[in-house]
């Protein structure tokens, strides 16, 4: 796999790892993610083309809610995956963590806040970025915004599917 895939792929995970968290800032902000998600979307290459995305995830909230575990697997088509696993925090509306890419052996944190009805999020490690978050009820769209490489963001849609 390319350093490119794996980086488009590492944001659209990321996003799905960080971006599924609903808008509350009291202690329990995870509760609510607990269960299987899955999503979909494209991502914007420096080119001008977009590729089409998958993601599933898998949550286990921790600690009343303050705590979140995750593992996380994308693809585009047999060829171009990601496994990745993550540990989000809460303290009030400040949210922090870490993230690992397994199959590659990549890691990076995550630290943000929420606002309103989402989250405003920053990234680092193998890529790094911002992200917006917004949520409706157990829907959640996701915009990353990137320096690459390769590519300048993802667009995705996620529902909770369990």
């Amino acid at each position: 796999m390319t350093r490119t895939r794996f980086a488009v792929l590492s944001a659209a995970a990321l996003a799905l790892a960080a971006g599924a968290a609903p808008a509350s800032s009291s202690s329990g902000t995870f509760n609510a993610l607990h269960g299987a998600w899955t999503g979909s979307g494209s991502v914007r290459m420096e080119n001008g083309s977009t590729q089409r995305i998958r993601c599933r995830g898998y949550y286990t909230a921790r600690s009343g809610g303050a705590a979140l575990g995750m593992a996380i697997n994308c693809s585009n088509s047999a060829n171009f995956k990601i496994h990745m696993r993550a540990n989000l925090t809460s303290s009030g509306n400040q949210i922090s963590g870490s993230w690992e890419e397994r199959e590659f052996n990549q890691t990076g944190s995550v630290n943000g806040r929420a606002s309103g009805s989402g989250f405003n999020l920053s990234f680092s490690g193998a890529i790094s970025g911002s992200m917006a978050v917004s949520l409706s009820g157990s829907r959640q769209t996701v915009n990353i915004s990137t320096g690459g490489p390769g590519f300048t963001g993802v667009n995705m849609q996620f529902s909770k599917s369990g």
